[in-house]
């Protein structure tokens, strides 16, 4: 049975130019640094991988590269079960675009590659209505082949999903999530309210995460847990054994890193981390840069006061 539940992560996607100018527009997917990060993780204590999301540039990967990446992650997380004789941490795949048949071509290569369900984001730029999305989503999981965990982040998107569409969308058959990334506490407690128990709720933004478990949430599919991933996992199993001082004092902790991994736009500060961490290069692909002189001290500095990151 899938398990959707914990501590995930929004992984980074790794990059590295082979050569001088062999890709003027970002490196080349770094498959040693990418399975190096998720037995890393694993090891840490993570609970499940989501790869080719927002924070893995899931926009600027081609098909194979996205396919490549989920492969990588299935394979690691079955190593590391049979290694450690855990259960196999679940791969939710980013798998979203703004054309509902290339959403569910992705989706089956996402299958292919061995994940065990699909990361779906409200489609952007096309800014379709309530019934669009509905029917969109609808289409995504009677015919992509994957469980699927709707992701709402008007942010990016520039549509909001609204409670009432997610109450409707959680009785289709196949849907069986969402990442609520709306930064609208609210929103988390009408969700809540309006769909069925077994439907899985993760906090989508690393601010609520103690908030939305409170709230009735089931985890959070973070960018923090990238570089703090044991401390992330003690956040959520804390809340899980009742020991809500201790899951507070982490959350409190973690919120001066997190807003230094956003005073810039995601991946591109917690990517410079990881990168000070000695994890990845400090490589991302056009249109979005490495991040200014003036934001690396400021996530220096947040590194720095959080201290044991390594």
């Amino acid at each position: 049975m899938l398990a959707l539940r914990g501590s995930f992560v929004a992984l980074v996607t790794p990059f590295r130019q082979k050569s001088p100018g062999r890709r003027r527009y970002g490196g080349m997917l770094d498959q040693t640094a990418l399975r190096a990060l998720v037995r890393w993780q694993l090891a840490q204590g993570t609970d499940g991988l989501v790869p080719c999301g927002t924070t893995g540039e899931g926009a600027t990967l081609s098909a194979e590269e996205a396919q490549l990446a989920t492969r990588i992650c299935a394979e690691e997380s079955a190593a590391f079960a049979k290694k450690s004789g855990t259960a196999r941490a679940p791969v939710v795949t980013g798998c979203g675009s703004n054309s509902t048949a290339h959403t569910i071509e992705n989706v089956q290569r996402a299958k292919e590659a061995g994940a065990d369900a699909a990361l779906v984001v409200v489609p952007y730029y096309n800014k379709p209505t309530q019934e669009g999305l509905f029917r969109h989503f609808e289409a995504v999981a009677h015919d992509g082949g994957l469980p699927v965990v709707l992701y709402n982040i008007p942010s990016r998107s520039g549509v909001d999903m609204t409670a009432e569409t997610v109450a409707r969308l959680s009785r289709v058959k196949g849907i069986v999530g969402i990442k609520e990334a709306s930064g609208n506490i609210a929103r988390i407690s009408e969700i809540r309210e309006k769909c069925p128990p077994a439907f899985v709720l993760f906090a989508g933004d690393d601010m609520f995460t103690l908030p939305t478990l409170a709230l009735g949430g089931h985890g959070v599919i973070s960018v923090v847990g990238n570089i703090a991933p044991a401390d992330l996992a003690l956040l959520v199993d804390a809340f899980a054994a009742g020991n809500l001082a201790q899951a507070q004092s982490a959350q409190q902790r973690f919120s001066p890193l997190v807003r230094a991994m956003f005073c810039e736009t995601n991946p591109a500060p917690v990517k410079y981390a990881l990168f000070k961490m000695g994890r990845v290069a400090n490589e991302l692909r056009l249109p979005l840069v490495a991040v200014s002189t003036d934001a690396a001290a400021k996530i220096d500095a947040a590194m720095k006061a959080y201290g044991d990151l390594s």
